[in-house]
């Protein structure tokens, strides 16, 4: 119990030191207009108060990532701790700041816009094409995992749930953000915090024991370890609530909210380190609620590597049966709230690369029924494939965003290596996961880290150059 209160007051703390560290290395200005106030359209860009925007951004990150996540990552031992805490405090929050700030500087664009600004037109046709398909896929995997639950609780048919979600993801995607979005979310997330605080509570309160991270415990506790290497398995199986790309597509919807620059720390990495102990929180209870990693490990196989049910039994258990809708209203709640974002962003990505105006009915019409075309067929494929491709997918586009961060700081400031580094180990990560995966390559283990590894550094070789002429010729 002694790691976990650690491990939150670790994140606590680094949200106003390494938080305002990072606001002064990037220079928000209280004075400078936002898009919400010089785009103002009554539709996208509209202007919302902080605790409106914070409960929305932490909504919209949220969904199944930091529950189910952190469920398959508490498989692993205590190590999913130190990955958490360091992964979200000095990349994950990095990311998202850096993805909802950049996005205020450039009118409120879509992160496929800003990468192509600062990487090329290539890499930004690239991330048109890779953001769209992602965003498909969370809200195919925010669908079919939010049914799942709601056919456990109602016994509805699932048919009839996955439409009904649809039917709600249609509204929310092109309805003006301050009519549906702006006015239940802030209730759900609430929801998903109480939530939280009630599993801590009855956790503390209930004797149950949380591995400690002691010497004997850093090792690697999945019951198929050689298969499953903490590195870079556990780094990809734990996305949000460490480091997710998925959040690089949420931050612009609220970029196009925030009234002022200064409040982007309050909003991005605040909401980061949130979520980030709403994952620490799951993980916790995922390895002491059965007794152990090796039994998690038990339950987890006979729940078909679905977390679904897992979170069913430690709701109703520890919370009774009012505690127990309210979590699950939360878990519900989050996971829907991310997915009509999700294609909300898809919708404006799409717009934004064919300069098509959102302003009317009929135009938002023409680029959501497309999307939701490809989604229903994507609901057909197995839930267990989808989520993997996501959780790979998912760290990639995070790749593109922390580089792209690094070269905007060393062209504007010279200052980067805050990002820098977080660019370089998510590089190394996603190629060695790639080549090591059974969804990939499924490489000798040797090959895969020295190839993921060399990758990331010269990839740092040739940022460091590239940026180092570009920046000497901006100053000669």
């Amino acid at each position: 119990m002694i790691t976990f209160f650690i491990c939150i007051a670790v994140l606590v703390a680094a949200y106003f030191i390494y938080g305002g560290f990072i606001e002064k290395q990037f220079g928000a200005d209280p004075d400078r207009p936002t898009p919400a106030i010089t785009q103002h359209d009554g539709v996208d860009f509209v202007p919302l108060s902080n605790a409106r925007i914070f409960l929305i951004q932490f909504l919209n990150i949220a969904g199944l990532g930091p529950i189910f996540g952190a469920i398959a990552g508490a498989l692993w031992g205590p190590v999913a701790f130190i990955w958490i805490v360091l992964g979200c405090i000095f990349i994950g929050s990095v990311h998202d700041y850096f993805s909802g700030m950049l996005s205020i500087r450039h009118k409120g664009a879509s992160i496929p816009e800003i990468v192509g600004m600062y990487l090329g037109n290539g890499t930004k046709n690239f991330m048109r094409v890779f953001a769209v398909g992602l965003l498909i896929i969370v809200g195919v995997v925010f669908v079919k995992g939010p049914a799942a639950i709601l056919q456990g609780i109602t016994g509805v048919d699932v048919t009839i749930l996955v439409i009904g979600i649809f039917v709600y993801y249609l509204l929310a995607t092109m309805i003006p953000i301050d009519k549906l979005i702006g006015r239940i979310y802030p209730v759900f997330g609430l929801s998903l915090l109480i939530m939280a605080v009630g599993i801590t509570v009855t956790m503390v309160f209930g004797g149950y024991k949380i591995p400690e991270l002691v010497p004997g415990n850093l090792v690697n506790m999945h019951s198929e370890s050689s298969s499953f290497p903490i590195f870079p398995l556990l780094f990809i199986t734990i996305a949000c609530g460490a480091v997710s790309g998925f959040h690089s597509t949420q931050s612009p919807l609220m970029a196009r909210c925030l009234p002022n620059e200064k409040d982007g720390k309050k909003i991005f990495f605040g909401a980061m380190i949130t979520e980030g102990i709403v994952a620490l929180i799951w993980a916790a209870i995922a390895m002491a609620f059965f007794g152990g990693v090796s039994d998690l490990g038990v339950s987890f196989a006979e729940a078909k590597n679905n977390a679904a049910p897992i979170v069913n039994e430690i709701c109703n258990s520890l919370l009774g049966k009012v505690g127990g809708i309210l979590a699950l209203i939360g878990v519900v709640a989050a996971p829907i709230t991310s997915g009509d974002t999700a294609f909300r962003s898809a919708r404006l990505t799409i717009a934004d690369s064919f300069k098509i105006k959102q302003g009317k009915l009929i135009q938002r019409l023409y680029v959501t029924v497309p999307i939701f075309l490809v989604a229903i067929i994507l609901t057909q494929v197995d839930f267990g494939i989808v989520w993997r491709y996501f959780g790979w997918a998912n760290q990639t586009l995070s790749v593109f965003v922390l580089w792209t961060a690094a070269v905007y700081m060393r062209k504007t400031t010279g200052k980067y290596w805050f990002v820098l580094i977080p660019a370089v180990f998510m590089t190394s990560v996603v190629i060695s996961y790639i080549l090591i995966a059974p969804e990939g390559f499924q490489l000798d283990q040797n090959i895969s880290y020295s190839v993921g590894i060399a990758s990331g550094l010269l990839g740092m070789g040739f940022y460091l150059y590239s940026t180092g002429k570009a920046r000497l010729a901006l100053t000669e």
